[in-house]
């Protein structure tokens, strides 16, 4: 099947291509039939087959800016990366625009594994994924899922269909909040339905009001200015289509986390309003589970959620390394 993608060439991201990468286009389809478009890293002079790493987030992002720093990182150190922009977003395929999917979306990091797993310079059973923010749950749920990805690290992980059930720190926990939720995604259903047009729930704030908490004005200082504003991300313009959300509302995706045998690496800011998250997570991932050696939760001092999204001097690239060198073996 012909692609049918129109990607651009031109060097877009929101950080300097580094000299020690060979870059390239992709595109692959998910089993659901969408085209996914990607870019590729190849550490310069490579040769034979290598380990792959396949990498997506923040949620609402694309691959131009936090992914894509990831997947060049960790090309510098050795690996093939691909960081892709997920199905309805960027300049990946999938009408309507704009639509997150918890099952959609895992397939997205799968499609990425099917994609990796038969190039002539990737070494299949040596196959990784890293997943930011939302896409760290959704990583731990492909991880779950699929026996081929053999190692797997959630970076600032956000669990979506926890905080759009429960509420951020689960304060909106009840039936009838839920129910509210409901009511006004339904209702939105309709009037979409009868407009002919996807009415968008917003990005991040702008301009910042007086009393936005701190998390707020560190997701401003990250999508709203040039430090991380990209034109076709979600989150720095108009954000998700309105009713997106629906189905995270009844489809928990960290149910079987407990189950995933493979290497996981949870990394988190201490001072992150979405921390929680991760110490929730990680105690579920090992609660029950007799595969526990290879699964670790690292807390970064001091460091505030959007600090992983970008912050070199923060990020632990060195202890991502070391962890997929060990179980990417």
């Amino acid at each position: 099947m012909a692609d049918s993608l129109n990607l651009g060439r031109d060097w877009d991201k929101t950080f300097p291509l580094s000299p020690a990468v060979e870059h390239s286009k992709a595109v692959f389809r998910n089993r659901f039939g969408i085209e996914l478009a990607a870019d590729v890293y190849v550490p310069k002079g490579a040769s034979g087959r290598l380990p792959a790493i396949a990498v997506c987030g923040p949620f609402g992002a694309v691959k131009e800016q936090a992914s894509g720093l990831y997947a060049q990182a960790m090309a510098e150190r050795g690996f093939l990366t691909l960081a892709f922009d997920p199905s309805f977003t960027g300049e990946s395929g999938g009408e309507p625009r704009y639509v997150a999917s918890p099952d959609i979306n895992t397939e997205d990091f799968q499609a990425a594994v099917d994609y990796l797993s038969v190039r002539e310079d990737v070494e299949p059973e040596r196959i990784g994924i890293i997943g930011i923010c939302g896409w760290g749950g959704l990583a731990l749920n492909a991880a779950a899922a699929d026996t081929r990805i053999k190692a797997t690290v959630a970076s600032t992980m956000y669990d979506m269909s926890r905080v759009t059930a429960l509420g951020y720190f689960d304060a909106e926990d009840s039936e009838q909040a839920r129910r509210e939720k409901r009511e006004a995604l339904s209702a939105q259903r309709t009037e979409d339905f009868r407009l002919g047009v996807y009415a968008r729930a917003g990005g991040v704030v702008d301009p910042l009001p007086e009393d936005a908490p701190d998390f707020v004005r560190d997701y401003h200082a990250y999508y709203k200015t040039p430090r991380g504003y990209h034109r076709r991300s979600l989150n720095s313009n108009e954000g998700w289509n309105a009713t997106s959300s629906l189905s995270f509302l009844n489809m928990p995706l960290l149910t079987y986390a407990g189950e995933i045998r493979s290497a996981v690496l949870m990394l988190h800011g201490e001072k992150a309003h979405s921390c929680y998250f991760s110490r929730d997570a990680y105690a579920d991932l090992v609660r029950d589970n007799p595969y526990t050696d290879n699964k670790e939760l690292l807390i970064i001092p001091d460091a505030v959620h959007t600090d992983l999204y970008d912050r070199k001097d923060i990020i632990p690239f060195g202890k991502i390394e070391q962890f997929f060198r060990k179980y990417l073996q």
